[in-house]
This record gives C-alpha cells, sequence and structure tokens, in this order.
C-alpha cells in the first residue's frame, strides 16, 4: 500500500498531463454499472506516455491491473483500494499499412476497427463490428462472434512487457490463440499496445450488408438495452451455456437487481440497481442449477475481480479470469 502511494505522487509529479483519477467508482467504467472506488486510474494518451507511466509503476514495484472497454468485468462492491488500474482507452491510432495490412491501437473498439475495414474494401471482421470491446481487450480474449474470432485477422500484435521494460512483436503463432484465450492471460505484464490486422479484398456493400445482418441479429437475440458483461458463461465442449441455463429453467431467474436475461439465457444483466454480490450469487445458483440438470460445469467468461474470488465449487472446479495483469476487454 506504501509503495502505491508512492508511486501516485511520483506519478503525479513526473506526468502533470496524465489524465489520473483517484478513489474513482468503476461503475463508471464498465458495461455493467458496477463497482466500488479504484485507488487510482490513470489513461495515458499516447504509446510514449502508456511507457512512462509503465516505468513508474515498475519502479515502485507495482502490477497494473490493465483495463479497455470494461466491456467483460465485474468489479466488487467495496472497491478496490490497493490498486492502480492502467487503461489503454486513449490509444486510438488506426490506419493502412503501405502493405493493405490494417494497423490499430489497443484503444480501437472493435467496431470502429470493423468499420474502417469495411470503408476500405476489406474483409474479414465483420464478426466483429457488434462486439463491443477494444482491441487490446479483444485480442487478450480472442474476442469472437457467429463463427469468427480475432485470431483469424491478426498479422502480429506488439506488447510492452512489465517486467522487462520491453516492447516486443509477437507473431499470430507465438500469441498461442485459442477459444477465449491467449498467450497474454498467461503470461501477465503483457501490455497490448497495437496490432496489425491481415485481411482480405472484399465489396465494401456485401461487407456493409454482412455486418447489417449480423447486427441485427444481435439486437433481437441479445439483451443490448441493459448492462450486462456480455456472455456470462464460457461455451462448454459439445454444447451452449445458454441452452443449459435455458434448459435448467432459469430464463428470467433474478437475485437483487441481477436476473438471468429473459431475452438470451447466456446474459446476467443489470435490471437496476444490481450489486456485485447480487451477481455473484446469481451465477453461483446458475451454475450450480445446471450441474445439478446437465452434470456440466460452467466456466465463467466475464472477468472476476477481486482476483482470490472464486465461486462455489459445484461439479468439477474451475478457475477464474481472475489474474492481476490481465485485461479487461
Amino acid at each position: 500500500m506504501e509503495n502505491l502511494e508512492l508511486a501516485i505522487e511520483e506519478i503525479k509529479r513526473e506526468m502533470p498531463g496524465l489524465a489520473l483519477y483517484e478513489n474513482e467508482p468503476m461503475s463508471a467504467h464498465c458495461s455493467f454499472r458496477i463497482g466500488g472506488p479504484v485507488r487510482a486510474l490513470g489513461v495515458p494518451q499516447d504509446v510514449t506516455g502508456l511507457t512512462k507511466l509503465c516505468y513508474l509503476l515498475k519502479k515502485h514495484e507495482l502490477a497494473p491491473y490493465l483495463l479497455g472497454n470494461g466491456t467483460n468485468i465485474l468489479f466488487p462492491d467495496e472497491g478496490l483500494k490497493d490498486l492502480f488500474i492502467l487503461s489503454t482507452e486513449k490509444l486510438t491510432k488506426l490506419f493502412l499499412l503501405p502493405d493493405g495490412a490494417v494497423y490499430a491501437e489497443a484503444g480501437v473498439s472493435l467496431a470502429k476497427l470493423a468499420g474502417f475495414a469495411q470503408q476500405n474494401g476489406l474483409t474479414g471482421l465483420e464478426f466483429a463490428s457488434g462486439i463491443p470491446g477494444s482491441v487490446g481487450g479483444g485480442l487478450m480474449m480472442n474476442a469472437g462472434a457467429y463463427g469468427g474470432e480475432l485470431k483469424d485477422a491478426v498479422e502480429s500484435v506488439v506488447i510492452h512487457f512489465l517486467p522487462e521494460q520491453a516492447i516486443y512483436e509477437l507473431s499470430n503463432e507465438q500469441c498461442a490463440f485459442g477459444y477465449r484465450s491467449s498467450f497474454f492471460q498467461k503470461m501477465p505484464g503483457c501490455v497490448i499496445v497495437s496490432a496489425v490486422f491481415r485481411l482480405q479484398k472484399g465489396d465494401p456493400e456485401e461487407i456493409a450488408a454482412k455486418m447489417r445482418e449480423l447486427n441485427a441479429k444481435r439486437r433481437e437475440k441479445q439483451p443490448l438495452d441493459l448492462p450486462s458483461a456480455g456472455s456470462a458463461f464460457k461455451r462448454p465442449e459439445g454444447g451452449f451455456a445458454a441452452a443449459l441455463i435455458d434448459e435448467a429453467g432459469l430464463k428470467g431467474y433474478t437475485i437483487g437487481g441481477a436476473q438471468v436475461s429473459e431475452k438470451h439465457a447466456g446474459f446476467v444483466v443489470n435490471i437496476g440497481g444490481a450489486s456485485s454480490h447480487d451477481v455473484h450469487e446469481l451465477m453461483r445458483h446458475i451454475r450450480r442449477t445446471v450441474y445439478e440438470h446437465s452434470k456440466v460445469a460452467l466456466e465463467p467468461e466475464m472477468i472476476i475481480l477481486p482476483p482470490d474470488y472464486k465461486l462455489e465449487d459445484h461439479g468439477p472446479q474451475v478457475p477464474l479470469h481472475t489474474i492481476w495483469g490481465q485485461s479487461g476487454v
């Protein structure tokens, strides 16, 4: 805690232009609209500022928590008073490279990235046009929808590796992408800075039509009018979490302000005033009931903080995405 206070004071002195928010309620920085204050939230304006902030945090032996757009994360009601969060939301450079590939910094929204590709007659990211996350967070979890995943379009990723204060460029293969996973989840301290996407030429109108089709499906089937963190559970092998939850009779089940969406059982939504405790209890109930009904142990897809939090064990224990240094989309 002392190191954190010393770091904050030095950051104020050395980076007076940094957007630094102290005791900031995280309900304002995540799509769930849930969460108490974090001790400090730093938002560098560019890669130079990111590098300097990382240097000062490392100097004080601190590992920040990395935050993108906050669309797949649940913060605790009581806050995180011993944590420094580093947000990459202002890293938003996006342009075509001379060879036709797309360069995007970590804070670019996936919707903007997909739209940019469409405008330049590039196909391969239509599925991402409705995903409410950023490039950095999307790469961290290999975001996907409607049969597409970011791994299919990524050529390389540039990271700032905190332990060594060094910049590395990783190939697609080195990123070790899997279903909702990547190398970056297994190696805390990787700050995703930017990525290069290699796409195919296509007809802009056909690409736009496909994006409209997929987004219409999303609006029809998903509860986009209510705060949530996206899919609450990962797709289990050989099935779908939403179908298992629905079959267990849980659609519409409510605890406090948290509800299994009446529109899509794979979503836990905030119907008004939900606390993180409400969400925890509802997810426990879902996991227990689904296991009793189908003997499938669902694994959370959203990131749940703090890092030592575990859902009650129902069936085989599964780890939660709760590693310091991991990123929220």
